[in-house]
């Protein structure tokens, strides 16, 4: 993956603030329900999500910064499998014709065969074995004697899921079981707070690898259900409530929902419903607001009695609501 900070778009220098705004940019641009069919934006959305993902982390970002994991968030070479650039673990130290770490990795890249590939005997992986004398190598994916290139034990493949959560889950972080297509069923703990397109990952429940390296990891994208009663904006929450003519005309105590449960709106006579009623700290975390529009409801299949009153109404007391 690319730079992260160049991902995003933000200097090195942002702020949190500022790499949450820009990823929420990118997301409303790149999110697949917004291009359904531009593999190109559904890329850039999975790095945009892979980038966040990283720099939201403040441990994962200072590794970064200090050079110590790479933008996929791997730890960056250090030594392979024990080595250190002056020879082996415990104190041996490679000679004119041994191998330090460099060698091994210019070699492994460069394919060189098992058979073509071995030195004098000052090569510190030099050995028997039971297959006739051939020098065990640490790099075959098939053991002591397998011929051809030599392959590093790998990392697993990544796995990509699609998480659908509801407003209620997401808003109490809740842990939601998973199942992976590895056959494993594994807990995902929603982080508070959570942005829609965020992307989790779970270290090491991807692919096993195929010649014993650390498995990969399962990278989980996270959208929102749609509910039944809210519409989300952000962090704020709006929804309708019905009330009846009377309770309009008279006021009333009116139920509302909310996403920890049902709570009493005071609603004075007359009010104007073409504004809606903002019930502070109810959206989202607790940090948006819920936004409730009153819907006025007259009854099933008319009333005569209502119908006269109100031609009394537009007879002896009219008044204008428009231009």
């Amino acid at each position: 993956m690319r730079d992260p900070y160049t991902i995003l778009g933000v200097p090195r220098t942002a702020s949190e603030k500022d790499i949450k705004s820009a990823y929420r940019k990118l997301a409303k641009a790149l999110h697949p329900d917004q291009n359904p069919n531009d593999k190109t934006a559904h890329a850039k959305f999975a790095e945009a999500t892979a980038a966040y993902d990283l720099l939201s982390d403040k441990a994962k970002r200072g590794q970064y910064d200090r050079g110590e994991i790479d933008a996929e968030g791997n730890p960056k070479f250090a030594g392979f499998g024990g080595f250190d650039g002056a020879g082996m673990r415990g104190g041996r130290t490679a000679g004119a014709g041994g191998f330090n770490a460099e060698d091994i990795l210019k070699e492994f890249m460069s394919g060189f065969a098992a058979g073509g590939g071995r030195r004098a005997s000052g090569n510190p992986f030099e050995g028997t074995s039971a297959g006739g004398g051939a020098g065990w190598d640490p790099f075959s994916a098939s053991g002591a004697g397998a011929q051809g290139s030599r392959t590093p034990r790998g990392k697993g493949a990544d796995i990509n899921i699609n998480l659908t959560v509801t407003l209620e889950d997401a808003n109490a972080g809740k842990s939601i079981p998973v199942a992976l297509p590895t056959g494993k069923t594994v807990s995902v703990k929603l982080p508070i707070p959570l942005e829609e397109g965020q992307q989790i990952r779970l270290r090491g429940q991807g692919q096993p690898s195929p010649i014993g390296g650390p498995a990969g990891d399962a990278l989980v994208t996270v959208k929102f259900a749609r509910h039944k009663h809210f519409r989300r904006d952000g962090n704020d929450l709006r929804v309708d409530v019905p009330i009846t003519l009377y309770e309009a005309v008279l006021g009333a105590k009116v139920r509302v929902p909310t996403l920890t449960g049902n709570v009493e709106l005071n609603l004075p006579a007359g009010p104007d419903t073409s504004k809606a009623l903002r019930l502070k700290g109810k959206g989202l975390f607790g940090k948006g607001d819920l936004y409730v529009n009153l819907r006025v409801v007259l009854p099933d299949g008319g009333d005569p009695d209502l119908e006269s009153l109100m031609r009394f109404w537009r007879d002896q007391k009219p008044y204008k609501v428009r231009d």
